[in-house]
């Protein structure tokens, strides 16, 4: 998991959807993707992109779902995401089957005497389990993501010396069909096939406040450096979109960041799914002049900072030979864009306030803030990432 940004973002965003402006199937990003498919020799495989044409004023028209199949669009049916929000350690039920819970806590990094026990539909107790203490968490407190298995209820103990205990039950897999319009045009980075985030079923009113401005503005900065995360949920996820859609529920309403906290996320079997919304009109994760939207990874450092997260725990096993595959692809394709050198060591420095780090221009979570992630095998694999970025093994 990630942590909040501590930059602000600048009141008017250069993207779409606070002005409602009509936009084109046919955009500037589809350009790009496609002229880098053919720059790299790629074949155009089919991958859906979002169709977000909306001319409409108002909150009702930010981030509506869309159901009416334009020309070289499909209407695809996502279940809309469900959740109840709890604080401390009184038992809680929810009306639906939970498939996640999202725990968060002040105070410690550390997890030690947290657990969760599991109650059933009928009413039966679980055995309590220990929570584990390898999420991406910031320095005064800890955050996970447990796959619960459509449970009835739950109930939390805290970690020692925890504060603030915060939860929230979350169903993506079972809740009212909602539709969304997903044209069948290949999307791309620079040749990297992804899902884009209506293929994965993002619900764009979790974007938008209920009066229709949105939570956080898209701001856009010169590109600097990449941070690898891994997410500590289950690995060998058997629906890995609806964990997009779960990490995507707690980010965006939970945390109050109002979206995805990476720009990219890869599951077990190879597949990239956009994360940080960053509009229409450039590379996915950039505006028209190239430059990176901000997003919610690495507090203190995120304007200007490009974050993957793989799906899953990476403590104690390396990402899959897909993961891995596809890891390297879209980071030579972005180090390419960006013409920078992936073996280099960089000064990093905050936009808006000037802060600096020396970091590696490919590094880990742990490379920024005091945690685990991106999962002690991953973070000892990034050397050879910055290697097969640059060419070099």
């Amino acid at each position: 998991m990630t942590v909040p940004p501590t930059t602000p973002t600048p009141p008017t965003p250069s993207s779409s959807p606070t002005s409602h402006r009509a936009r084109s199937r046919v955009t500037r990003r589809g350009l790009i993707g496609a002229a880098g498919a053919v720059a790299a020799g790629a074949a155009l495989t089919p991958v859906v992109m979002a169709n977000t044409t909306s001319d409409a004023a108002g909150s009702d028209a930010a981030g509506s779902d869309t159901t009416d199949a334009e020309p070289g669009t499909t209407p695809e049916t996502f279940p809309k995401t469900r959740a109840k929000e709890a604080k401390g350690e009184a038992p809680v039920e929810a009306a639906f089957p939970i498939g996640y819970v999202g725990v968060r806590w002040a105070g410690t990094r550390e997890a030690t005497g947290g657990g969760i026990r599991l109650t059933d539909a009928d009413g039966g107790k679980g055995a309590w389990k220990s929570l584990s203490g390898n999420g991406c968490s910031d320095s005064n407190g800890g955050a996970l993501l447990i796959p619960v298995d459509r449970a009835a209820g739950y109930e939390l103990k805290a970690p020692d010396g925890a504060t603030g205990l915060r939860s929230l039950a979350i169903d993506t897999t079972q809740g009212p069909s909602r539709k969304v319009a997903v044209p069948a045009d290949t999307t791309r980075v620079r040749g990297v096939a992804y899902l884009s985030r209506a293929a994965w079923g993002a619900d764009e009113k979790l974007r938008f406040k209920p009066d229709g401005t949105e939570n956080t503005p898209t701001a856009y900065y010169p590109f600097q450096t990449f941070t690898v995360h891994h997410t500590a949920t289950a690995n060998d996820d058997p629906d890995p979109a609806a964990t997009v859609r779960a990490i995507y529920q707690l980010h965006a309403i939970t945390n109050d960041w109002g979206d995805i906290g990476y720009h990219f996320l890869i599951d077990d079997k190879g597949t990239v799914y956009e994360g940080r919304y960053s509009g229409d009109d450039g590379v996915a994760a950039h505006d028209a002049d190239g430059k990176l939207v901000t997003a919610f990874h690495v507090g203190g450092f995120n304007s200007g900072n490009l974050g993957i997260a793989l799906l899953g725990n990476l403590m104690e096993q390396g990402p899959t030979d897909a993961a891995r595959a596809s890891l390297t692809s879209l980071v030579r394709a972005l180090v390419r864009f960006h013409g920078v050198d992936p073996e280099a060591k960089v000064t990093y420095t905050n936009p808006i306030n000037g802060t600096t780090k020396d970091v590696n221009e490919i590094s880990g979570h742990r490379d920024w803030l005091s945690t685990e992630c991106p999962g002690d095998v991953m973070y000892g694999e990034l050397a050879k990432l910055r290697k097969a970025a640059a060419g070099t093994g």
